[in-house]
């Protein structure tokens, strides 16, 4: 759902293709109780090859078992969205800066007239630049072709119309109105669609266009901290909120905020999804380690190792491929949308991971899962290297040290995770590790920011 900062991208061609868009969905199911080695895999409890009806359990979710890596990616299809809004946010700001001016035109003004201009810019960078990328089709165009995402959202909706007819459904974050849609073919009563960028003004033609008028679907534009419904209450909250890392953005923050406010107290109401979990594994990955971060050693013959030190701590967005993977994988995060509150986006876990082989560790890379387990038959996908390609990829948080690993040999560490103090939907990270290995004794904290 989320654009795709340009610093993060890496392109890996060679390693992707277009794959097979036929499967619907990834399939999560239960049937062990620990994450495996991928060698392992026949019994694992997480499926991700082709399937027409994913399914999900409520323990698998709740942390009673940790999904197990499996399938094949070898055919990724790559994507390529880079939304430019330069020329929109220059304009923006020169009529908030011009504004500022009118008001401090005095020449004894003229510190306080480039403070708050400075101001000004900080709080679009921060803010108001977030809602711009989405008024942008082409974040919207990737998000639609990522039939994992969008076609489980579809299934858990229309195999479960019982959950929706006649019932009044909010969707938060509406974008061109693609879940809305869905939900009022279920059978909705009413769907307000709710989005604070500019994308609301085609998502009224959408809905329109494809015989969803106002008596079925009313699209709002604005934040839903600011918004007042026409109703006191809805049954339903559907949203796709998830971003890298699954709380890059904070806009778990919003659902939260509009099941607090409109959800019905009489515990009838759903949530879609209504499970998270994110995991952590290790992962050899030495060339692009290489190419991205020791590349500042020598750069033309010039030490550039101040820009090191940057790059490490800003983790990699991207796709892993499931080879590369030499641990286990271990949850360090569960939420329940039912219950989580605001502050549960700041998180903190110890972790222990067991080498799967004798190799190298460059990196620790993490993914989630997201279920719908209010239904009659669970369902969810998974962005894990082992399962097909998402919008999400994967998060890469490559180490200051290149660890040397033998098969079973232990990795414990600690991770801390807090919204930025000066934007919240940017992420402070910390991962702290401890090895005592045969070849390799090592301890070291980085500290990262996902932006």
């Amino acid at each position: 759902m989320k654009d795709e900062p340009p610093a993060k991208r890496r392109q890996i061609i060679s390693k992707t293709a277009i794959g097979d868009q036929d499967d619907a969905s990834t399939v999560l199911e239960t049937e062990t109780s620990s994450i495996e080695h991928q060698q392992q895999r026949s019994s694992s409890s997480i499926s991700c090859p082709s399937s027409s009806s994913p399914t999900i359990t409520k323990e698998s979710m709740e942390g009673k078992v940790n999904p197990a890596p499996h399938g094949d990616n070898d055919n990724l299809p790559t994507t390529n969205v880079i939304a430019d809004k330069t020329n929109d946010i220059t304009k923006n700001l020169t009529k908030q800066t011009t504004t500022a001016t009118i008001f401090n035109n005095s020449s004894t003004d003229s510190k306080k007239e480039t403070k708050i201009e400075e101001e000004a810019e900080v709080d679009r960078t921060s803010k108001d630049y977030y809602f711009d990328s989405y008024a942008h089709h082409a974040i919207h165009e990737e998000m639609l072709k990522d039939e994992v995402r969008t076609r489980t959202y579809e299934m858990a909706i229309k195999h479960n119309a019982h959950l929706f007819r006649n019932k009044i459904v909010l969707d938060v974050g509406a974008g061109t109105g693609i879940l809305s849609m869905f939900a009022s073919q279920a059978g909705a009563k009413h769907v307000y669609a709710v989005d604070c960028s500019s994308i609301a003004e085609q998502a009224r033609q959408i809905v329109q266009k494809n015989g969803f008028g106002p008596d079925k679907i009313t699209v709002i534009q604005g934040k839903i901290e600011e918004i007042e419904l026409p109703v006191l209450e809805v049954d339903v909250i559907v949203s796709e909120w998830m971003g890298y890392f699954l709380l890059y953005e904070s806009m778990l923050d919003t659902v939260i905020y509009a099941r607090d406010k409109w959800l019905v107290k009489d515990g009838t109401g759903v949530v879609f999804p209504d499970k998270a979990v994110m995991y952590i594994c290790a992962v050899e990955d030495g060339q692009i380690k290489k190419d991205r971060i020791d590349f500042w050693n020598n750069v033309y013959g010039f030490d550039m190792t101040p820009i090191q030190k940057i790059a490490l701590q800003e983790p990699v967005v991207d796709i892993v491929d499931s080879k590369a993977v030499v641990s286990d994988a271990v949850p360090i995060l569960h939420l329940d949308i039912l219950t989580c509150r605001k502050e549960d986006v700041e998180f903190a876990a110890d972790f222990e991971l067991t080498a799967n082989r004798n190799d190298y560790i460059h990196g620790l890379v993490a993914y989630f899962e997201c279920a719908f387990t209010q239904v009659h038959k669970p369902i969810g996908f998974s962005t894990s290297p082992f399962c097909r390609y998402t919008h999400w990829k994967q998060t890469i948080f490559y180490l200051p040290e290149n660890l040397v690993i033998c098969d079973k040999e232990k990795i414990t560490g600690h991770i801390t995770c807090k919204p930025n103090r000066k934007n919240r939907r940017d992420l402070d990270i910390g991962i702290s590790i401890l090895v005592d290995g045969e070849h390799s004794k090592s301890s070291f904290s980085v500290d990262y920011r996902l932006r």
